[in-house]
């Protein structure tokens, strides 16, 4: 039989709690929902925060090299050499590689993990109906010059290089469904191929075909308990763009049609999504070929008063995480806890191959096939110098560093209270909990090499040193 064929679709900003066959009633993911059917559902996958506000770049970064995020280059804006990629990896394996879409750790890298490619948008955000992408060049020679992003909440002139092609009208979910399709009707079959699909949507600019817009009204949309007219306290990036896309204080109906246009973004992907997996089925290779879904990060929109990503509520540092194919158990949910880096490792066990010694995930190949076993007792979490945190048995413990100062500490109990609302740090009962979960964050952050790290040495000199004693 021949080598099953990998297909990894990656969306932006997408939350763990936006696909319908996970409990959201309100959204409308028909094909999310046949993989969910079709496949395993975990239901616990996070990152584990980033060290800068583009919290998608070391996301990337990370799912590309299953290292941990102390561990990559520049904070991801680039990959090393001595670390090995993913797809370089399949490549070597005698996989045929291709992708399109977001790439946010550097050009010079991406010719490295693949062999051919189309529709490469090498940057953060653009404006969906006007993306700026690249053919695939094969010496490499992609222009350096190409803009960083398009500032969607400011109207600002954005100038492209003669190199760029703009695909201006289409959508970019259209743009890499399309071209995803034209390469597996059009390859040659024969060897096992390993395709990244790395969707724009539902990043803001929160736009889409208007068909898709008319199945979401706003006045219908429920705001969600942890809705909040503003931030309770000073998080260390309560003003940096995400935060600004909604007016302060938060107002209920503007943050009802963000989460409509949310909504409506992905119900249009999902649609382009289910484009992709047809062809493979048209081309008799669905059954013979792994699917991976996931995101790169979570999305507040008015959550705890918050806008983006740039926190460790359940909203922002949990994400969506599918995998169907040939023997992995269908419609079974695990509540494993696993991070995005652990996906390389587990593809190397799954396709029988050693996994690279740069590797620093675990692999949780073992879920796929019904065999549960939790492999990380403790999630660890890091944003820039200002947050970190833990999650353990139920419980979150999160502290803040502001200024140089220890400013906050938050305790939640998940079971009682998964919408992160009772802060339990000061409740005496809790006093053991707490002690012991710092002391646990303290040594998490040590073996993580955060102390060593330009982010960790300024948060953990922040840091009240005894500050249960």
């Amino acid at each position: 039989m021949t080598k099953p064929n990998v297909l990894l679709f990656f969306t932006d900003d997408q939350r763990f709690d936006t696909i319908g066959a996970w409990g959201n009633k309100s959204i409308k993911t028909p094909h999310m929902d046949a993989l969910a059917a079709d496949g395993t559902s975990f239901r616990q996958a996070h990152i584990p925060s980033g060290t800068s506000g583009a919290v998608c770049m070391p996301s990337r970064a990370m799912l590309h090299t299953g290292r941990s995020l102390f561990h990559l280059t520049n904070g991801g804006s680039t990959i090393s050499q001595d670390h090995k990629m993913m797809g370089e990896l399949l490549g070597e394996q005698g996989y045929d590689t291709f992708a399109c879409g977001k790439w946010h750790n550097g050009s010079e890298t991406f010719n490295r993990g693949f062999k051919d490619g189309d529709n490469i948008f090498f940057g953060g955000m653009a404006d969906h109906w006007n993306v700026p992408c690249f053919t695939y060049d094969s010496d490499g020679k992609y222009d350096k010059r190409i803009p960083y992003c398009i500032n969607a909440s400011k109207s600002k002139e954005v100038r492209y290089t003669q190199a760029d092609y703009i695909k201006h009208g289409e959508h970019s979910s259209e743009i890499l469904s399309d071209c995803t399709v034209e390469w597996l009707a059009n390859r040659k079959l024969g060897n096992p191929f390993f395709a990244y699909v790395s969707f724009l949507a539902p990043h803001d600019p929160r736009v889409m075909p208007e068909e898709f817009q008319d199945m979401y009204d706003p006045r219908e949309i429920e705001l969600p308990p942890n809705y909040m007219g503003g931030h309770p306290f000073e998080n260390g990036a309560l003003h940096i763009r995400d935060e600004e896309l909604a007016a302060f204080p938060r107002e209920q109906n503007e943050i009802r049609e963000h989460i409509a246009d949310y909504y409506a973004m992905i119900t249009h992907l999902d649609h382009c999504l289910g484009r992709v997996i047809q062809q493979l089925k048209d081309n008799g290779e669905y059954e013979n070929t792994i699917i991976i879904f996931a995101g790169d990060n979570g999305l507040a929109l008015g959550q705890h008063g918050l806008m983006g990503k740039q926190s460790h509520y359940e909203h922002s540092i949990r994400v969506p995480l599918i995998v169907s194919g040939p023997g992995v158990q269908k419609g079974q949910e695990t509540d494993t806890p696993v991070y995005l880096f652990d996906i390389f490792p587990t593809l190397c066990d799954f396709l029988n191959m050693d996994i690279p010694r740069s590797v620093d995930g675990i692999s949780f190949s073992h879920e796929l096939f019904g065999e549960t076993k939790n492999t990380r007792e403790t999630m660890f979490f890091a944003y820039t110098d200002c947050q970190r945190s833990i999650k353990k048995n139920n419980w979150k413990y999160i502290e803040y560093v502001i200024d140089g100062q220890n400013s906050m500490t938050q305790l939640f109990d998940l079971e009682s209270d998964p919408w992160e609302l009772s802060n339990l740090a000061c409740d005496p009962n809790q006093l053991s909990r707490c002690k012991e979960m710092l002391s646990d964050l303290r040594f998490q952050a040590e073996k993580w090499d955060d102390t060593e790290s330009k982010w960790g040495k300024v948060f953990w000199a922040g840091l009240q040193e005894n500050k249960y004693d």
